[in-house]
C-alpha cells in the first residue's frame, strides 16, 4: 500500500464526525471532467485532491467539514488520505446513508479519465482492507446503490458488481499481517541507542525499521534490530511528517505515530 497520509498533504487532523464502525464501503468518482494528465504525473493527483477538499470546503450548502471522502485512489496507485479512519463521510447522499458506509473516490471522472487504472483498482481494494481493519463491514457498494446519481461511473460501478477484485486475480483478503508491541517498541527505544553494537532486543523493531527504510528515512544499513541513534533520529522525522514538533517529536514511537506507519506499511500495532 502506498499511502500518502494527511501531514504529507498539509493537512491537519479532520475535523469530521467520528464513527468507528460501518456496514462497508462505497465507491465514488468525480462526477465531473478529470484530466487524462494525471496518468503522467502524480503531482497532478495531489494537487487534484487537495482541490477537491477546497471545493467541499468553500460549499456552504454541504457546509462540509473537510473533503467528504474518507480516502481517495490515483491512477498511479496511491492512497489519499482524506477523512481517514474512523471518520463518517460526507458523501453518500445524506447523514444515513454516511453512517452506513465509509467512501473512497477514485480519482476517475464523467469525462477526459474515465476509466481506472490497474494500480488505482489496487489502491482502491488497499483502502477497503484498510477500512475493514478498522470497523468497516464486508459490504462493497456504489454511491449510485441507494442514491439517485451516476456515481461512480460505468468503469467502476462494473468491478464494484464484480465484487471489486484486485486486478489479475491477486488475492483480496491479505494473509497474516505482523504484529508489533508497542510497549517494547518504545522499551527498545529508551534502551538501545545507550548499549555499543547491534543489540536484537526486540524481533519487531526490524519491523519498524524495515518501514522506515521504505520511507527513505533511514538507511538500510542501520534496519538491524537495534533501536539505535539512528533509528531514533529516523523515527522522529516520520513524527515530523504525522505533523508533531518539538518534543512530540522526539524519535520514541507513540500509538498515533506507530499505527500511521503500520497501515502505510503492513503491519499491526498492538498497544
Amino acid at each position: 500500500m502506498k499511502l500518502v497520509t494527511r501531514a504529507q498533504l498539509g493537512w491537519p487532523a479532520s475535523a469530521a464526525p467520528a464513527q468507528p464502525s460501518a456496514e462497508g464501503v462505497k465507491v465514488h468518482y468525480e462526477g465531473a471532467p478529470v484530466s487524462v494528465k494525471l496518468l503522467d504525473d502524480h503531482d497532478l493527483c495531489l494537487a487534484k485532491w487537495k482541490a477537491i477538499r477546497e471545493d467541499h470546503l468553500a460549499n456552504p450548502k454541504e457546509n462540509y467539514s473537510d473533503i467528504a471522502y474518507n480516502y481517495g485512489a490515483c491512477p498511479h496507485g496511491h492512497l489519499l488520505e482524506g477523512r481517514g479512519l474512523g471518520k463518517r463521510t460526507g458523501a453518500n447522499g445524506n447523514q444515513e446513508l454516511n453512517r452506513a458506509h465509509y467512501a473512497i473516490c477514485g480519482l476517475v471522472g464523467s469525462e477526459g479519465l474515465t476509466k481506472p487504472t490497474d494500480a488505482m483498482l489496487h489502491a482502491i481494494r488497499d483502502g477497503i482492507e484498510l477500512l475493514r481493519r478498522h470497523g468497516a463491514g464486508n459490504e462493497i457498494k456504489g454511491h449510485r446503490d441507494g442514491f439517485a446519481t451516476k456515481c461512480p461511473g460505468a468503469h467502476l460501478y462494473a468491478w464494484v458488481e464484480k465484487g471489486a477484485p484486485r486486478p489479475g486475480g491477486a488475492p483480496t483478503v491479505p494473509g497474516p499481517r505482523p504484529v508489533v508491541d508497542l510497549s517494547k517498541v518504545i522499551a527498545a527505544a529508551l534502551h538501545d541507542p545507550a548499549k555499543a553494537g547491534t543489540p536484537v532486543s526486540y524481533a519487531g523493531v526490524r519491523t519498524v525499521e524495515k518501514a522506515l527504510v521504505a520511507e527513505g528515512l533511514l538507511d538500510v544499513k542501520y534496519a538491524d534490530g537495534h533501536f539505535g541513534g539512528a533509528t531514533v533520529k529516523a523515527y522522529s522525522g516520520w513524527q515530523e511528517r504525522c505533523g508533531y514538533t518539538g518534543a512530540d517529536a522526539n524519535g520514541i514511537p507513540g500509538q498515533v505515530s506507530l499505527d500511521r506507519l503500520g497501515e502505510a506499511h503492513g503491519f499491526d500495532v498492538r498497544p
